[in-house]
């Protein structure tokens, strides 16, 4: 159980140097168990948690703990995630700083809806809400909040360029991006109208071009209450899928970079991956309470921060060699914050105690890899645009 207290007492430091604080050092202890039961088993399950946690109770007395601890209402996710996050996010003072909105179902009865920072591959957890449902379309009312709540978590100089698919697209959410004083780039449905400084109006797909041609229609207004003027970016991207036909808006004029820009908004699908078959096993888990995963996805969150803060670090200092056998950094920063745990633990080598968000570029880009070759791709013969 050495590395057990090694590893806890490491993320309690986390914890604690973030401003992280609980009511009840229970309910704080309980949590940082959780989060290295999580570490060491690979996966969401109780059972394997409380097998990391020393001490001579039962294993059933164990589970029970933390099984109160997920269903404890005076758990507040956001009083206890804010300082945690908005530490991590204090570098972005004066940056550019990306995020991304999606949902993502679990078992077809609930949706996890969450704004990550797209961050080197991957998002990294800013807020989120877990509710009942079956469809992963939710309505503005819904995620407003939430978009609300992250703006105490930024730092106050930071450029906000915010990302979401066409499901999210509403008035009142251009509205709040204006009154937030965000950028965004979104993409919109091919069925939606487009009007212009003369006043006629045109469906998007009329002016969408042909495979491998990209257009880019500038001055326009959106809904019916002439939201505008926006700029738009017409073209036929490559996916694993095969080609899709992608309309995005943007508040700024639009080129070939808008489809890259609005590319990043896959890295939060990564962070889901991770939460599930590429990381946490998110979807083994038994509970089925919406407040009860919301708190897990706070356990979820921390550790997802703590994993990334690791690998930067670890790349940063020269020590990838150590857990990635590729030459150039072949895995994520979040695999490579793992690896680097599981050999410090064993090799009795150092543990990250803060968090590490570089918003400089990335020095280490990953070298070529299946996840790169499935990234969307425009492939472009000729370019148009549309006053």
């Amino acid at each position: 159980m050495g590395n057990s207290l090694k590893l806890y007492h490491t993320i309690m430091e986390f914890l604690f140097n973030s401003a992280v604080r609980m009511h009840d050092i229970r309910v704080f202890s309980t949590f940082g168990w959780a989060i290295v039961g999580l570490l060491f088993s690979h996966e969401v399950s109780l059972n394997r948690w409380c097998q990391h946690r020393p001490g001579e109770a039962k294993a059933a007395s164990k589970v029970r703990r933390l099984s109160r601890w997920l269903h404890n209402a005076r758990v507040e996710v956001g009083s206890i995630y804010r300082p945690l996050i908005s530490q991590a996010l204090a570098s972005y003072a004066g940056e550019e700083l990306v995020l991304a909105l999606d949902t993502s179902q679990l078992w077809n009865r609930y949706v996890i809806i969450r704004l990550g920072l797209v961050y080197r591959g991957r998002a990294v957890p800013v807020v989120w809400t877990v509710l009942p449902g079956e469809s992963a379309t939710v309505a503005f009312k819904t995620y407003e909040p939430l978009l609300k709540s992250a703006v105490d978590l930024l730092p106050k100089e930071a450029q906000v360029v915010f990302l979401a698919d066409r499901g999210f697209v509403h008035q009142g959410l251009f509205d709040l991006l204006v009154d937030l004083n965000w950028r965004f780039c979104i993409r919109i449905k091919q069925s939606g109208l487009i009007y212009r400084s003369d006043f006629t109006k045109t469906k998007v797909s009329r002016l969408m071009p042909k495979r491998g041609e990209v257009r880019f229609v500038h001055h326009i207004w959106l809904t019916g209450h002439r939201f505008g003027p926006v700029h738009l970016a017409l073209g036929h991207v490559q996916t694993e899928n095969g080609y899709e036909k992608w309309a995005i808006v943007s508040d700024r004029k639009t080129g070939l970079h808008t489809f890259d820009e609005y590319g990043l908004r896959f890295d939060v699908e990564e962070n889901f991956l991770d939460d599930k078959s590429g990381g946490f096993q998110l979807e083994n888990s038994l509970i089925r309470d919406a407040q009860a995963l919301t708190r897990l996805c706070l356990v979820l969150a921390a550790a997802t921060l703590y994993l990334v803060s690791t690998g930067v670090g670890i790349v940063t200092l020269g020590w990838r060699h150590v857990v990635d056998s590729h030459w150039k950094r072949g895995l994520s920063y979040f695999k490579i914050g793992w690896r680097w745990i599981e050999y410090a633990l064993t090799n009795d080598n150092f543990l990250l105690r803060f968090s590490w968000l570089d918003p400089g570029p990335d020095l280490h880009p990953v070298s070529a890899s299946k996840a790169q070759d499935s990234a969307p791709k425009v492939i472009v013969y000729a370019i148009s645009s549309l006053l």
